[in-house]
């Protein structure tokens, strides 16, 4: 993993000494000055038991041997409880923050495209007290146009501060809140409105004309639609008996005298707090019931995983608010007095796609010091980052990787580097801010190289965890202070992990030297199964003879002699070929995706073929440079649509393959470019990036016929 650097051996050999030197002079203050020492004492410990000493029992954290955890502070056992326990102690601090939006314009491309570009302001602020009046205003005047305790109310909205404020009114209030990711396409946003029968959808303006107004027509049940940011434009073509309101108004009908006065029936722990429909990469999407008890128990399992968690901490929001991870990460900060600044991808960095070029992006005026990502938009950083290496001089480059490559040796030691840190990667660490002290990174599995990569220039821990929607996102975090790579840490306190034997694919969890299996996930994070989906429900969820609630999680896992869990394989990614070899199509993903020529892969496999085959998002800039060197010439589309350039990139692929010892038959023999990114909007990912293998098949059919030699 150590980067290549073209230095003549002999002034290697001078550079090496004079580290050597600098090392031994700095060991002693640093030994007594610093903590590190104990943080390599604490890597090393044992960090999780099984239960009991026998195969596949449960793995728990070593502090909750004996109890798993289920709550945050005594007697709030609900979520409302647990904001107006924030509310009371956090009063007048800063909670939810957003930018000013200072002017906007259209940008014309060379290519002719229009693309919208921002200039923002700062951000403003509402403090702990001002979002819980404006949220217990709002669900008084949701109960004034109609809507029940206990009935589902739906929202529909990009990322941002008036999303939390409408959770947490429903919070107060018992309403059932059903979240739809802001990226779903038509049929999706139907199935899932029609599925919960609900009467009232909180949305944006911009969500109301692009994505509700083809659909709305579809949903019969809706009566009200309440647009977050101000009072829409006229629709002429809406449905007789269906209503638009703002959010101020609602929360204006909230706030009068009469209203108030209404006594709203308050959740208990078992109530359902979210109906969350997942985003569906295996098919239409599944409505995951959550109580208020789910999300309090993995709420109180990541905490504890974040040191001195507190009133100094930003946040920064900008991943969907109805993925669990996103939605737990800022229930953990709202509980703890952190503030939360809002933010998109598409405004997050100086660098971003709606950001005018010599404004600033949110991560620079915010300066956070905890974010959430998915790997995604990590392996886009870490590919921006080298590609800019690449371009230095050859003087600069070799700096940048020895100062890599000795602080890679160092912290492997579980030593710090302050004057790389502030020479050498200031710089980098700048991109997100210069102020991040915890990275955690969930959704999908984060590649060992790009792990280290964020370790490294950015001078912070980088978290992996483990969870899905149906554990209320909780399952593992790494610890901080626990620099290995590749794993996802050991069970958090509220819950316990065990191996069941999964014999198709011969995972045992009696396999040594490490015990592997399915994944089940049991604690009171677990939730309630799928909403009026009975059959699945039994299907991913059992009840043991204790009581104990375990899920099903269909990822193989292998668990460490320390108590952490690695995910080695998943059983849907998991194909018998025709030679009866079975290929992990997530392993040869990983082991391709971090390729400069790379962008996006989806491996493919069926039963009925021999070999593996594979459609790639190359990289405009590589692979334009790559055509350039074999003389062909041409444009985008017709450099990914030639097949010397499939070839080029074939071998490329084929060598990668290689290094990184995937078995012949796991070597993709096939490829197809796609010219096109894979994005949610196009309904071949999901909000996390996560491949749609579906339909992805379906949609380069015509391709995978052709490369298995199909004729019609």
């Amino acid at each position: 993993m150590k980067l290549k650097h073209t230095i003549n051996p002999v002034l290697l050999q001078l550079i090496n000494f004079i580290i050597l030197v600098y090392s031994f002079i700095t060991y002693i203050p640093w030994y007594i000055l610093s903590g590190s020492r104990q943080t390599v004492a604490k890597s090393k410990q044992i960090k999780a038991k099984p239960v009991k000493n026998k195969p596949g029992s449960p793995y728990r954290s070593v502090n909750s041997l004996h109890c798993l955890a289920s709550v945050l502070y005594p007697g709030c056992d609900t979520l409302d409880k647990v904001f107006k326990y924030a509310k009371t102690k956090f009063k007048d601090k800063k909670l939810l923050g957003t930018r000013e939006l200072l002017k906007e314009e259209d940008e014309i491309q060379p290519s002719g495209k229009i693309f919208k570009k921002v200039i923002l302001g700062k951000y403003t602020w509402l403090s702990y007290d001002e979002v819980y009046v404006k949220a217990t205003n709002f669900g008084n005047g949701l109960a004034v146009l109609g809507q029940q305790p206990k009935t589902n109310i739906a929202i529909f909205c990009e990322t941002r501060a008036e999303w939390m404020i409408v959770a947490q009114a429903c919070f107060m209030c018992s309403y059932q809140l059903v979240t739809l990711y802001a990226t779903l396409g038509g049929p999706a946003i139907v199935h899932g409105l029609n599925e919960s029968e609900v009467t009232t959808i909180i949305t944006s303006k911009e969500l109301m004309q692009t994505k509700l107004k083809e659909i709305v027509s579809q949903v019969p049940l809706l009566r009200h639609i309440i647009t977050v940011d101000g009072k829409p434009t006229t629709w002429s073509e809406f449905p007789k008996g269906i209503i638009v309101h703002t959010m101020a108004s609602v929360q204006a009908m909230g706030a009068k005298a009469d209203n108030v006065s209404k006594q709203q029936a308050r959740p208990v722990p078992s109530d359902i707090a979210v109906i969350m429909y997942t985003s569906g990469s295996t098919g239409l999407p599944k409505g995951v019931m959550i109580s208020h008890c789910n999300l309090i128990a993995g709420i109180t399992g990541m905490a504890e995983r974040i040191p001195h968690l507190g009133e100094k901490d930003i946040y920064i929001g900008y991943l969907p608010l109805a993925h669990v991870l996103e939605l737990s990460a800022e229930l953990v900060c709202l509980s703890h007095g952190c503030r939360i600044g809002y933010s998109s991808p598409q405004t997050l960095a100086d660098q971003s796609s709606k950001i005018k070029k010599g404004s600033k992006g949110d991560v620079t005026m915010l300066r956070p010091t905890l974010m959430a990502s998915v790997p995604e938009i990590m392996d886009r950083i870490y590919k921006n980052v080298m590609n800019k290496v690449n371009e230095m001089t050859s003087f600069q480059r070799n700096l940048f990787i020895l100062a890599y490559n000795y602080k890679m040796e160092q912290i492997s030691k579980g030593y710090t580097t302050p004057l790389c840190d502030s020479l050498i990667f200031r710089k980098v660490r700048m991109l997100l801010g210069g102020k991040i002290r915890t990275l955690l990174c969930g959704g999908a599995p984060l590649s060992a190289a790009t792990q280290r990569f964020m370790n490294i220039c950015f001078c912070c821990p980088v978290g992996q965890g483990y969870g899905l929607t149906e554990s209320a996102g909780a399952g593992t975090i790494t610890e901080v202070w626990d620099y290995t790579t590749g794993r996802v840490g050991a069970p958090l306190v509220c819950c316990e992990i065990k191996l069941m034997n999964w014999e198709e694919g011969g995972y045992y969890n009696t396999d040594k030297p490490y015990p592997r299996g399915e994944i089940l996930i049991g604690g009171q994070n677990v939730t309630m199964g799928y909403y009026k989906n009975e059959e699945r429900t039994k299907k991913d969820f059992t009840v043991d003879e204790n009581g104990q609630r375990w899920l099903h999680t269909g990822d193989i896992g292998e668990f460490h002699a320390d108590g952490c869990l690695k995910i080695i394989d998943r059983k849907k990614d998991l194909v018998k070929l025709q030679a009866g070899e079975y290929v992990s199509l997530g392993k040869v993903e990983a082991a391709l995706k971090n390729l400069p020529l790379v962008d996006n892969i989806c491996a493919y496999a069926s039963s009925f073929q021999s070999y593996v085959i594979a459609f790639v998002v190359p990289n405009q800039k590589e692979l334009t440079e790559l055509a350039r060197k074999k003389g062909f010439k041409g444009t985008w589309e017709e450099i990914c649509t030639s097949a010397e350039m499939e070839k080029e990139v074939l071998k490329v692929v084929a060598e990668a393959a290689s290094s990184a010892h995937l078995e012949k038959f796991e070597i993709p023999i096939k490829i197809h470019l796609s010219p096109d990114p894979w994005t949610p909007e196009t309904g071949l990912v999901t909000d996390a990036f996560k491949l749609k293998r579906r339909e992805l098949t379906s949609h380069y059919q015509v391709d995978i016929d052709r490369m298995y030699g199909k004729t019609k």
